[in-house]
């Protein structure tokens, strides 16, 4: 297996989550930090530092009547997506892209870095534009990269000379591989891969680890056989084991903040909804609140007050992590034992191609708005309805089969190999002409 330099930025977590389970291809089996690395020098570390806090400030605001979405509205802006109809020519390069070249080239911001591993001799496998765009500024020899970690994207994900840049773009669907195509590059440099999930829910290329857990998830998202029945032998064809008549673990939910610990409130709303379902351990459901311990304070605070205590790591379980690495592992094994995904439509919409169906919160972004719609056209995502009442209509969704089907459709329409087609891309065993017929799924 041909080997590269693996580089992310923890900026949220989409960009880290989306190396994670790349990093078998790294030459020393990790990422690369691009704002946070040995040595990295102070005046660059300044620049990353001054784009990540009002990210931060900002996205946790978002709740706070009208301030908050004023703020939220101008940062959204700089990064907004343009409706794709009609097709038409989008190379002009946006406000957001000019600004990050701009102190790309004055500032040399991220020429440190690139010298490093440029002086490796290997390719580049990157998860952020940026990084891609210090590589082709400052000489990087050898091939660049870049993973898209959304389902459509912005002007900033294509070079500024898009048409003759050297970037090789890892997409994970077809709309993001026509997409570029509308802002220059050429189909020769677009590689229709997949986003790359985690090898532990996936298992061997036969995915015969995400078809195990699959069965174990329908029968506790059909209880009564509504969709089971009708589709036996869909299901049957696709996932390959048989359905167990009922599995040792309750209905599963695991519910997950944002990288900036955003909507927080809306877990416990969920608890308190379903505080009798708890109390009689009907159902379990996973609080992640991912590496911020302010999140996890608030949320056992939040249990306690509800009266939920004795039922914390036992029905409620709550993820944290101040460790990023430690807590994508964690959060991997979760997914395993998850029967529904709650959560905003961040890179984590690419997961209901796990089997996972997914109830989405409210999006955050330009981009998370593309994410949600692609999910719903899927069929693999449901919009969240009032929390308050989250006893009643989930239960319904539940006993229609309407969320084992939102997991079957994850499951045959999203794609599940993008771990696997990168290596390949990568080791010149899946060319551009050959994925741009096949499509690869």
């Amino acid at each position: 297996m041909r080997k590269v330099c693996l580089v992310a930025v923890d900026l949220g977590y989409g960009h880290q989550r989306a190396a994670f389970p790349l990093r078998f291809l790294d030459r020393q089996g990790k990422m690369t930090l691009a704002n946070n690395y040995q040595g990295i020098p102070l005046a660059d570390k300044k620049i990353w530092d001054k784009g990540r806090k009002p990210y931060e400030f900002i996205s946790r605001a978002k709740h706070v009547p009208l301030l908050g979405d004023a703020l939220f509205w101008g940062m959204d802006q700089m990064q907004k997506i343009q409706d794709f109809y009609p097709r038409r020519n989008l190379i002009h390069q946006s406000l957001q892209l000019k600004v990050n070249i701009s102190m790309i080239k004055k500032k040399h911001w991220g020429q440190d870095l690139i010298d490093r591993l440029d002086r490796e001799n290997l390719p580049m496998l990157t998860t952020f534009f940026t990084v891609a765009y210090m590589a082709e500024e400052f000489g990087y020899r050898h091939e660049i990269y870049l993973v898209i970690c959304d389902a459509d994207v912005s002007r900033a994900w294509a070079a500024p000379n898009a048409t003759t840049s050297k970037i090789k773009y890892l997409v994970p669907n077809l709309r993001v591989y026509e997409r570029l195509q509308l802002y220059g590059v050429s189909r020769e440099n677009i590689y229709f891969t997949g986003f790359p999930l985690p090898r532990e829910c996936l298992g061997r290329e036969n995915l015969n680890i995400l078809r195990q857990d699959l069965v174990n998830r329908l029968r506790n998202l059909d209880p009564n056989n509504k969709y089971i029945a009708k589709y036996s032998k869909t299901i049957q064809e696709q996932v390959k084991f048989k359905i167990p008549a009922k599995t040792l673990r309750p209905l599963t939910i695991t519910f997950a903040v944002g990288g900036a610990g955003a909507q927080r409130e809306m877990g416990i709303a969920l608890i308190k909804s379903l505080k009798k379902k708890l109390e009689v351990a009907e159902i379990r459901i996973n609080l992640v609140a991912g590496i911020h311990q302010d999140v996890k304070k608030y949320f056992e605070s939040s249990v306690q007050a509800l009266g939920l205590q004795t039922k914390l790591n036992k029905n409620i379980f709550i993820l944290y992590e101040p460790a990023r690495e430690k807590y994508f592992a964690k959060f991997n094994l979760l997914m395993r034992t998850t029967d529904i995904l709650w959560t905003k439509p961040s890179e984590l919409c690419f997961y209901c191609a796990l089997g996972l169906p997914v109830i989405i919160t409210e999006p955050l972004g330009s981009q998370e708005k593309f994410n949600r719609r692609w999910l719903k056209n899927l069929g693999a995502g449901l919009d969240q309805e009032n929390l308050k009442y989250a006893n009643e209509w989930l239960i319904d969704w539940i006993n229609s089969g309407w969320l084992a089907e939102a997991a079957m459709q994850g499951f045959m329409e999203a794609p599940k190999y993008g771990t696997f087609n990168i290596a390949k891309v990568i080791n010149g065993e899946l060319d551009a002409e050959e994925q741009n017929v096949i499509l690869q799924y």
